[in-house]
């Protein structure tokens, strides 16, 4: 189910208190590494961050008139998702992650093609998900998403 929070602070109170400090700590590692140009807003009832029309007008394919989104996190029923849609779009993003996950967190990567799954909250691997944020400039993710993504 979708969140119906207006903003990030309304969201995040609205989470049970076991998810709070978790997903206050994986925005905190996100807003500290967010390139300049991304935006943090509510995107699919879900704490979202993405190019503003200020910075690319066209907006999402699927939607123009949303922002082009880059990353989400979401409480879900059974884990915290990352998404992060640069894992999807550039396969070099993608294996470096892949082959650092482990450096950070001794379970099993739970992904899919752009999601991160975080079943267990003592095993997020904030200094990670700071560093993937830090990767993507909006220039860059902009170049990926239109090779990618729009026709």
């Amino acid at each position: 189910m979708q969140s119906t929070a207006k903003n990030p602070l309304e969201y995040i109170e609205s989470l049970p208190e076991e998810r709070k400090e978790a997903i206050l700590k994986i925005r905190e590692a996100i807003l500290q590494n967010l390139p300049v140009g991304f935006e943090e807003v509510m995107n699919y009832g879900m704490l979202g961050y993405v190019v503003p029309h200020s910075i690319y007008p066209k907006g999402y394919h699927c939607d123009p008139k949303l922002p082009l989104p880059l990353m989400g996190l979401a409480s879900q029923k059974n884990n915290i998702s990352f998404y992060h849609m640069g894992i999807y779009a550039d396969p070099q993003l993608l294996n470096w992650f892949v082959a650092e996950y482990p450096n950070h967190v001794k379970s099993k990567l739970d992904m899919g093609k752009s999601c991160i799954r975080f079943k267990k909250m003592n095993e997020i691997p904030y200094t990670l998900i700071g560093a993937l944020v830090a990767k993507l400039t909006t220039d860059r993710w902009i170049q990926l998403y239109e090779s990618s993504f729009t026709k």
